[in-house]
């Protein structure tokens, strides 16, 4: 399979630099699968779409302000820090810029040293390996000096509006360095006239590396690899979903993280497929051909081009389909990408 079998054509003025005036008053694309159908509505219609019985499945990992702008201690050179991921206690991966400037042994200062970082070595993709110092607790410096990371795609610095939508109304647990996107367009109003349907909420947990922006740089799609990514499930949530699985409910997941957790976590029981509890590692990539374990229907935004989430979306409709959906959405002037709107493939 052909990388560029996943490319399209997208004006650069459909790319979304600031969310919609209100979370679930952007645009829904929703295709039907058994139909073959196109229709066009707004996010808070999905209600429309969702049946009492249904599993709506979330992941509530929370971003955190991952960007730090600092000083090399020595030279006052300013540098930039992205953390990637957290490798244990207090050693970060973190993405520097520029990278020429920090080796193994250097020290870099944050808010006049309220935080502190040394340099212990290299990491994959050009990263470091960073160890923090600081007094208190490392979340409120975080909070205090960082910045929230936007993605390269949106031009402008992260603002005070950002910290609040750049995140989910349900986002928990600390660790991830890219929203979610699809869960952005929740309110708690929607959530809750959710529920009073009977439509059953659970909660997952994927942190978004920084991955998720990486380029495929392979040709051929197969010869990709993956990032890896921490994901947790509770004993309630696997219980829920597998309850719903026994019983014949639809498993919706919202974004593309819900879907790769739940896929990952998939096992086979007594010829039926559930899913286990558990914290672990995922690094799967899935593309047409892949056959669903658990999800049977999708919440998602649009997707760059060549990217692994068009391929995900592709694997769960039809290739063409949905690359026709996406023209639609470029004639149509959909907003694209993470402050973009939604589509729901049911």
């Amino acid at each position: 399979m052909d990388i560029n079998d996943f490319d399209y054509d997208l004006p650069e003025e459909l790319i979304a630099q600031a969310p919609s005036e209100q979370r679930d008053g952007c645009r829904l694309m929703v295709l039907n699968r058994e139909k073959g159908t196109i229709s066009h509505e707004h996010f808070y219609d999905v209600l429309d779409h969702l049946r009492p019985g249904d599993c709506l499945v979330m992941n509530d990992s929370r971003v955190i302000p991952a960007r730090l702008f600092g000083v090399k201690e020595g030279t006052g050179a300013r540098v930039e820090f992205l953390l990637s991921r957290r490798i244990e206690g207090d050693d970060w991966e973190s993405l520097v810029r520029p990278g020429r400037r920090l080796r193994p042994g250097d020290t870099v200062s944050f808010g006049e040293g309220k935080l502190w970082a040394e340099i212990t070595g290299y990491g994959k993709d050009g990263t470091r390996i960073v160890r923090f110092h600081y007094d208190g607790i490392f979340m409120e410096r975080l909070e205090e000096l960082g910045k929230m990371p936007l993605p390269p795609y949106i031009q402008r610095e992260a603002d005070t509006e950002d910290e609040d939508r750049y995140q989910t109304v349900y986002a928990h647990y600390d660790g991830s360095v890219a929203a979610p996107t699809a869960g952005l367009h929740f309110t708690e109003d929607l959530l809750r006239k959710a529920e009073a349907k009977g439509v059953e909420l659970v909660y997952v947990t994927l942190h978004v590396g920084i991955g998720t922006f990486r380029p495929v740089k392979e040709q051929k799609v197969e010869d990709h690899h993956m990032h890896f990514e921490e994901y947790s499930i509770s004993e309630e949530a696997a219980d829920a979903v597998n309850r719903a699985l026994d019983q014949g409910r639809r498993i919706i997941s919202v974004g593309t993280t819900s879907t790769r957790t739940l896929e990952s976590a998939a096992v086979r029981e007594g010829g039926r497929w559930h899913i286990q509890p558990g914290r672990r590692e995922t690094g799967i990539f899935i593309y047409p051909g892949y056959e669903f374990k658990i999800v049977d229907a999708l919440i998602t935004n649009f997707h760059l081009p060549k990217s692994t989430l068009i391929m995900l979306v592709s694997a769960l409709y039809d290739r063409e389909k949905i690359l026709e959906a996406y023209r639609e959405a470029v004639r149509e002037k959909y907003r694209f990408f993470s402050y973009g709107d939604a589509m729901l493939i049911e």
